[in-house]
């Protein structure tokens, strides 16, 4: 697939979603470039490169300073914040940005987290704005913030793609462009972390020392190396999660026990810190070898670098040095271990690395949910994706175990472009895909965990791994029958069609008044739900949607009134929520809703 065409599949994707909004309710036509935003941010979650972002709209002055902002990333623990900037052309042909136009979003994005962090811009909005909560609470965490930064999102292709980083407030805040050319080399490659090329004699100042060995089968290479502390916590400020994409753990913060104790030792006993730390594991696409200073075979560069044990490592060598500067990063060495990746296919490439992370980790403790991928549920539901026909047995569902294996599908199966046109309108088109996080958020809300999906994509998904490991009477369940199957694909449309009725109806956290409507539906009416009829029709009727409508303004004003003025993205993460909006009250269901009887 070329630049233009993938141009192209993905406007065609902003304007079918925005039909198909247009067509499952009337409260308003979907603003364009929020749809490509809302896109954009969801693909750069799933890759790693950043949190669960939120659909966050303002535009306005204060003084004579303008401000944007399309929409915000909080991590859990409140101390890494990303903003995005939207500027959408919705453009056919590639056309360039101007480093001007990409500057002026960036600066006006950068006037928004000013204006918040002193108090100004919560000062002057009116509590009902939709980000008057974010603007509090950005006021409120910013002194713990350890790290901003802005992506500037564009249809467009950019020159720069970074920008040299600025201060706000005492912190040091990193621009980005996400433009139609990275999203390109993510989305159409599969394979975002090509991206991460480190050049180790621009770096360290001169090649790694190496023992390398040639793999005794197909699969991989292998290098022994030590890499420099400074080196280390330079690539991972360049990179940040996204070096992590492959690890099974996110960074866990610098309170446990373990990361601690490398704080500790930075601090204290640098030099020591080889001694006494294990190490970090790599993974990478290719490996450019050369000589060291002194001549000694050594590492040039890796392209593809991904930590897949270490990351606990890495991430507290970096932020003991943002909360401590005093510490001494260049007498630290940290040993490493370097698999070079040779095998062409997608796949067994995926489970290698899995591999790889399970024998690997030791720091902490890994459990068998953190390598799903590879679950035999989840190979099971793909074959079940791949051989269950909707009823009106052309079209059917996708379900993308792997990342990017859809468009990978596309591209191999649509070779011509009538070919493709039917695949994306009438045989799996994008509204008929369902992701791996995806289904754990349609699954556990059913299941009446609002709580556990409000935490976010990846955190609701490991919890929705301990359910499939463990079940209820702590074995596993049993695998999916073609019955279940069509039970996940219904409550995806319950979940899907609901939060098309909830996106227009209030200005912020739609997400969690969706999660929690379904979750309400399930609590009072799932015993006796006519999932069949659901799947027979691909959709929910209109009586339902109607009292959805109803419920919907209820479940909201439950989420509020319970929140007692926190942020409701956060107090919705709670299981004291929960109860509380349970315990609301709630008109009766109209006796002619056909799913309910």
């Amino acid at each position: 697939m070329e630049l233009q065409e993938f141009l192209n599949q993905l406007q065609d994707e902003v304007h079918q979603e925005i039909e198909g909004r247009i067509k499952s309710n009337e409260d308003g036509f979907p603003f364009p470039e929020l749809v490509f935003s809302e896109k954009v941010m969801e693909h750069m979650s799933e890759i790693g490169m950043t949190f669960d972002p939120e659909i966050c709209h303002y535009s306005g002055k204060v003084g004579n300073a303008n401000l944007r902002l399309t929409g915000f990333s909080l991590s859990e623990d409140m101390e890494q914040l990303d903003l995005f900037v939207c500027l959408y052309s919705d453009t056919r042909e590639i056309q360039q940005i101007s480093e001007t136009e990409t500057k002026t979003a960036a600066e006006q994005c950068l006037r928004f987290l000013a204006k918040c962090a002193d108090g100004q811009l919560a000062a002057t909005m009116h509590e009902s704005h939709d980000a008057y909560a974010f603007a509090l609470t950005i006021e409120q965490c910013y002194s713990s913030l350890e790290q901003i930064r802005v992506y500037v999102l564009s249809d467009r292709v950019a020159k720069s793609k970074n920008f040299k980083s600025r201060e706000v407030g005492g912190k040091t805040v990193k621009l980005e462009v996400m433009d139609i050319e990275r999203l390109f080399r993510h989305w159409s490659e599969g394979k975002p972390r090509d991206e991460l090329i480190v050049n180790f004699e621009d770096v360290s100042g001169t090649a790694l020392p190496c023992v390398y060995v040639p793999g005794q089968i197909d699969d991989y290479d292998y290098a022994l190396t030590v890499i420099n502390g400074d080196a280390l916590r330079f690539i991972y400020e360049k990179y940040g999660p996204r070096l992590l994409e492959a690890n099974v753990r996110s960074f866990l913060s610098s309170t446990g026990k373990i990361n601690r104790g490398i704080r500790d030792t930075l601090r204290n006993d640098p030099e020591k810190f080889m001694a006494y730390n294990n190490g970090i594991v790599l993974v990478a696409d290719e490996i450019m070898l050369g000589k060291t200073s002194d001549g000694g075979p050594g590492i040039k560069g890796l392209k593809g670098m991904q930590i897949v044990n270490g990351g606990q490592t890495t991430a507290s060598i970096y932020f003991s040095k943002k909360k401590f500067p005093e510490i001494n990063l260049a007498s630290v060495r940290i040993p490493a271990k370097i698999i070079i990746l040779k095998s062409t296919s997608p796949e067994d490439e995926e489970s290698l690395v899995s591999d790889i992370s399970r024998y690997a980790n030791s720091q902490n403790s890994v459990k068998q949910s953190d390598l799903a991928a590879n679950k035999p549920f989840h190979v099971e539901i793909e074959k079940l994706a791949s051989s269950t026909y909707c009823p009106n047995g052309i079209g059917r569902w996708f379900y993308e175990r792997a990342a990017g294996s859809y468009n990978t599908l596309l591209t191999r199966e649509g070779n011509t472009p009538a070919k493709l046109k039917v695949l994306k309108t009438d045989v799996i088109p994008s509204s008929r895909k369902i992701t791996k996080t995806d289904l754990a958020k349609y699954m556990l809300t059913w299941d009446r965990r609002p709580d556990l999906v409000s935490l976010g994509s990846q955190k609701n998904f490991e919890k929705f791994m301990d359910y499939i490991n463990t079940g209820l009477d702590g074995n596993p369940l049993p695998m999916p029958t073609v019955s279940e199957f069509k039970n996940m694909v219904s409550k995806a449309i319950i979940y899907k069609k609901t939060s098309a009725l909830v996106r227009p109806m209030f200005p912020a956290f739609q997400g969690n008044v969706a999660t929690y409507l379904v979750a309400m539906l399930s609590e009072f009416h799932g015993s006796k739900f006519n999932f069949e009829r659901v799947w027979t029709n691909q959709d929910i009727s209109s009586e339902l949607r109607n009292q959805l409508k109803i419920w919907a303004g209820e479940v909201n004003s439950a989420l509020h009134k319970s929140s007692a003025g926190r942020m409701i993205s956060e107090w919705a993460k709670k299981s004291e929520c929960w109860e509380a909006v349970k315990d609301g009250k709630y008109s009766p269901p109209a006796d002619n809703i056909p799913e309910l009887n």
